[in-house]
């Protein structure tokens, strides 16, 4: 049954990669969020298909996917739904938001002021929203793609240390290869067209109830106290760097871990290695260490941070 399912996943790879052209890395990413239940901010220049690639993946796994298009304008009631009056019944009744979904694309969500950034808070972290006193449950699984554009800044909003935290990995989709270019225009000449992935053959391969069946899965993968040990470690080090001014906190090594389970149960491993935690140290902690002005103006990135100490600190044998 395991085995199955690891194929299933192998199979949603092959119909992104009908409609999406390398991003193979972003592709991973996304299923290891969704086999951990975690949230992912896509970062990337406009037109490399970050959009396109959720709206594919939520295809391939047969989920529901609505997309919001974050605006300085936007309320929080058009993210979570509001209670509108029904003159025929004479009463208020609940009209659902976008984030009543599988998959929401937030797109451009630094665009938005922290008011309405932080009606997502409680969705993402409860799978639930509350509207008027009264709690309504999110469907299963759910999960924020939220994307960003790393250039443009004039008329964005930083997005507050707590919602960050709560974005499970932060993906980058960089320009493509050559190879890859070619590939694209080959596909738009011979009549791709990116709002019809069925006529692209993109199929349905995988559905909710096996996707919960993977995550029942993936909570088997063993993790040893020597792992556990090295992914605290790893973040005691982002605390204590002289170049950073907030590392990495106990929700970042639990997102850690449940990323490096994810890996391991997709590359086939019954528990995870010191490899799977190196793998996945990039993407789920690079938006979770600020760094000091300092080591901002002296051009040092987050990244450039989790590889030094990757180096620095004793892997367990």
């Amino acid at each position: 049954m395991t085995d199955d399912l690891r194929a299933q996943f192998a199979r949603v790879r092959t119909e992104v990669g009908k409609a999406v052209v390398g991003q193979d890395g972003a592709v991973t990413g996304l299923m290891i969020a969704l086999l951990a239940g975690g949230h992912v901010v896509l970062e990337g220049v406009p037109g490399v298909a970050k959009t396109l690639l959720v709206r594919t993946l939520s295809m391939a796994l047969h989920l529901d996917t609505k997309r919001i298009q974050f605006t300085p304008d936007l309320m929080p009631g058009d993210v979570t739904g509001s209670l509108v009056y029904d003159a025929k019944a004479g009463e208020f009744e609940f009209r659902a938001g976008p984030v009543f979904t599988n998959i929401l694309l937030a797109d451009e969500i630094n665009r938005t002021p922290p008011k309405t950034q932080s009606a997502l808070l409680e969705a993402m972290e409860e799978r639930q929203v509350s509207v008027d006193g009264e709690t309504r449950p999110l469907p299963d699984p759910f999960i924020v793609a939220a994307t960003m554009n790393p250039i443009e800044y004039e008329g964005t909003y930083q997005l507050p240390e707590a919602q960050l935290d709560r974005f499970l990995m932060k993906l980058v989709l960089d320009l493509p290869e050559r190879v890859d270019e070619l590939s694209i225009l080959e596909r738009s000449a011979a009549g791709f067209n990116p709002r019809d992935l069925a006529a692209a053959g993109v199929t349905a391969v995988l559905d909710a109830a096996q996707l919960a069946a993977a995550r029942t899965d993936v909570a088997t993968v063993t993790v040893s106290p020597d792992v556990i040990g090295y992914i605290v470690d790893l973040a005691r080090a982002t605390r204590q760097s002289p170049s950073v001014k907030l590392g990495v906190s106990p929700r970042g090594t639990n997102a850690l871990l449940a990323a490096a389970r994810a890996w391991a149960w997709l590359n086939g491993s019954t528990g995870v290695t010191p490899d799977h935690v190196q793998a996945m140290a990039l993407p789920v902690w690079r938006h979770r260490i600020q760094l000091r002005p300092e080591a901002e103006l002296e051009g040092v990135s987050a990244d450039t941070i989790l590889r030094s100490i990757m180096q620095q600190v004793q892997v367990p044998i």
